[in-house]
């Protein structure tokens, strides 16, 4: 049986998906972080090797209740594979992992394994709409990223990214821009409140950030912020894993996210409705790029009319904060003529990866 493997690798998590040649989907497996930013080559195969294992089980006869030792004792099962990769952002990064990969699937370097930035998965859905010949691809998830795509001759080519350029320096409208702005936020409040000598008003949102980090006063927010990343090679206690002082700081923010947006969404808290609004102009200023704002020349420019606008990862996943963009890009004058949320990139990808190599005959 020919196998056809997509792996979307992200901040948070590594999902892989198997489709066979009907592009029925036979495996799904998930593993641990693989946005290869951060990590190292062995961290990242490691991570990949856990998904693939997995996905892997439910492809044999009887199905395997471990999973699947990698690399391949003989033959690939593997036809054809995909990463969509976060974080593989230059060909130096690419080259990074592309031997590790071979190795590890069975697969030569070469058409068969492509390799390419995890926005590319959702470039997709421009094929799925007869009326347009353009993508956006935009992804919020733990960080975020813009990229613009046409199709041409049957092949999906970048056009123009911006974004993803990490937690230091950007990931806006992502889960740790989310985190940001939450704590920026909230402490801009309380200095105002130290010059007018009124209290900020009462917040379900600043109520659950005093308890995620365990202090009454809002300035004490700063310690939890600033304790020093957990040492390598420490194990937290049993149950004490998401505590703060076990997690680096990155993790401290960028796992804020679920508190605004219950607070925004279930409770109408007014600051963090705020926050999410601000967090929302950040990502689509981004996209406002692709579509030729600030740009002089047009040449690889793109119009939303006529574009489709393909979303993925968890933060717009969620409909509410996905019209926050939405709304801003169309005061702008930007109003897509499709707009799609792609769920399940992975599984996209696989099937779509089986079809290219199995279309009927003419």
């Amino acid at each position: 049986m020919s196998l056809y493997l997509c792996v979307d690798c992200g901040g948070s998590k590594t999902a892989a998906v198997i489709s066979d040649a009907s592009g029925t989907i036979v495996g799904r497996g998930l593993g641990g972080p693989s946005n290869i930013t951060y990590l190292t080559p062995d961290a990242f195969t490691k991570a990949v090797k856990e998904a693939v294992g997995i996905a892997l089980k439910t492809t044999v006869s009887p199905a395997s209740d471990v999973p699947i030792p990698l690399p391949p004792a003989g033959q690939s099962p593997f036809a054809a594979a995909w990463f969509g990769i976060s974080g593989a952002d230059s060909p130096a990064a690419i080259a990074k992992i592309a031997s590790p990969l071979s190795t590890l699937l069975g697969i030569p370097i070469g058409p068969h394994l492509v390799i390419a930035n995890d926005t590319h998965l959702l470039a997709a859905p421009v094929r799925m709409h007869s009326d347009v010949a353009h993508a956006v691809a935009v992804i919020a998830g733990t960080g975020s990223i813009t990229v613009s795509f046409k199709e041409v001759e049957g092949k999906i080519v970048e056009l123009g990214r911006v974004g993803g350029w990490g937690w230091v320096l950007g990931d806006e409208g992502g889960g740790y821009d989310v985190g940001r702005e939450t704590l920026r936020q909230i402490l801009m409040e309380q200095d105002r409140a130290s010059v007018t000598g009124v209290p900020p008003p009462q917040s379900k949102l600043r109520e659950s950030i005093l308890e995620r980090f365990g202090v009454t006063n809002v300035m004490e927010i700063l310690t939890g912020v600033y304790l020093p990343d957990p040492s390598s090679g420490s194990v937290a206690a049993a149950g004490e894993e998401n505590a703060l002082h076990n997690l680096p700081r990155e993790k401290r923010i960028s796992t804020l996210p679920p508190l605004v947006f219950d607070a925004a969404f279930k409770h109408q808290d007014p600051l963090a409705l705020n926050i999410l609004k601000t967090s929302a102009k950040h990502l689509s200023s981004e996209i406002a790029v692709l579509l030729g704002e600030g740009i002089e020349s047009n040449a690889r420019v793109v119009k939303a009319s006529e574009s489709v606008v393909a979303f993925g990862g968890s933060l717009v996943g969620i409909e509410s904060y996905r019209n926050m963009i939405l709304e801003d890009l169309a005061q702008r004058g930007h109003v897509f003529r499709h707009v799609d949320f792609v769920d399940d990139v992975a599984a996209v990808g696989a099937t779509g990866l089986a079809a290219s190599y199995n279309q009927p005959s003419a």
